[in-house]
């Protein structure tokens, strides 16, 4: 009794300061998703002056066209490729900013890792467009440096999207390993070696298991907003670069079909929830 009666005690002088927090939540996401949830079920929207009804006909499109649901697979699978290339290219300058740079080094480095969030995102990608395209800065570079010319273009492809994606998300996993590798002990790492295991044993014995979480953070923070994303393709993958994002955007932006768009989101949401909770259990093992 003693115990519960502390806590509400405690909850009481944390209220004000709880407040402002939730209530901005409820404007700024819960009313928001609300209103698309209706949205979703709409045959028109109540602002084109048009007679409205309440369907299910939006949903049941996604499910009667095949192309909705291969968009779907082809977005999934780019997230899947955009966090495994996160992770290769994260985790190893996230373990250097934590066990290896100390100092004004490790300061150095660690701005350059969140220099990307301080410039606009249609910034980057049109700079990766300077970059990829036919006669830009790598095509440039390569020619002056090789004896003989070579022509790169790898604009309006594929691998374009990927290297834009894993620029603007890559910064989290950086950032997510580097808290989880900087609360090593760093007894563990020294037990480890005074056993006579090698330094790759130790990273994949030691170092890694307990590096899990930061990765699975990264992860989740990096996967569920690729899996949506629309700029990036848009710019730098061109005709290649449709993906279901980029066919929401459209359902908003060209074509003004709001319901449509509203219910390829909710289907995107349910299938990204569906697979966090399935994998769910696979990660507590892993943690």
């Amino acid at each position: 009794m003693a115990t519960s009666i502390r806590g509400r005690g405690g909850i009481g002088p944390a209220l004000p300061l709880l407040t402002p927090a939730y209530l901005w939540l409820v404007v700024a996401i819960f009313l928001p998703l609300s209103a698309m949830a209706l949205f979703s079920f709409m045959t028109e929207l109540p602002m084109s002056g048009r007679d409205w009804s309440l369907t299910l006909e939006h949903y049941a499109a996604f499910f009667s066209s095949g192309l909705y649901v291969t968009l779907l697979w082809a977005s999934i699978r780019l997230g899947l490729e955009v966090t495994l290339w996160c992770a290769i290219i994260g985790f190893p300058a996230a373990y250097v900013l934590a066990r290896v740079l100390k100092g004004r080094a490790r300061e150095a480095i660690f701005l350059l890792v969140i220099l990307p969030f301080w410039s606009n995102g249609l910034v980057r990608i049109f700079s990766w467009a300077m970059v990829l395209r036919e006669g830009g800065l790598l095509d440039t570079t390569l020619n002056a440096i090789l004896p003989f010319r070579i022509d790169i273009d790898l604009m309006y492809s594929y691998p374009a999207v990927i290297i834009g994606l894993v620029h603007s998300y890559v910064p989290y996993m950086v950032l997510t390993c580097y808290l989880t590798l900087q609360a090593i002990d760093n007894a563990l790492i020294e037990a480890a070696r005074s056993l006579g295991a090698s330094r790759l044993q130790t990273l994949r014995r030691v170092v890694l298991p307990l590096a899990m979480p930061g990765l699975l953070a990264g992860s989740v923070l990096i996967f569920v907003p690729v899996v949506g994303s629309f700029m990036e393709p848009r710019i730098l993958g061109g005709r290649t670069g449709t993906f279901y994002g980029t066919v929401i955007e459209d359902q908003f932006v060209a074509v003004f079909n709001w319901p449509l768009g509203a219910a390829l989101s909710f289907i995107l949401l349910a299938v990204v929830l569906v697979i966090l909770s399935l994998s769910a259990p696979i990660l507590r093992r892993v943690q």
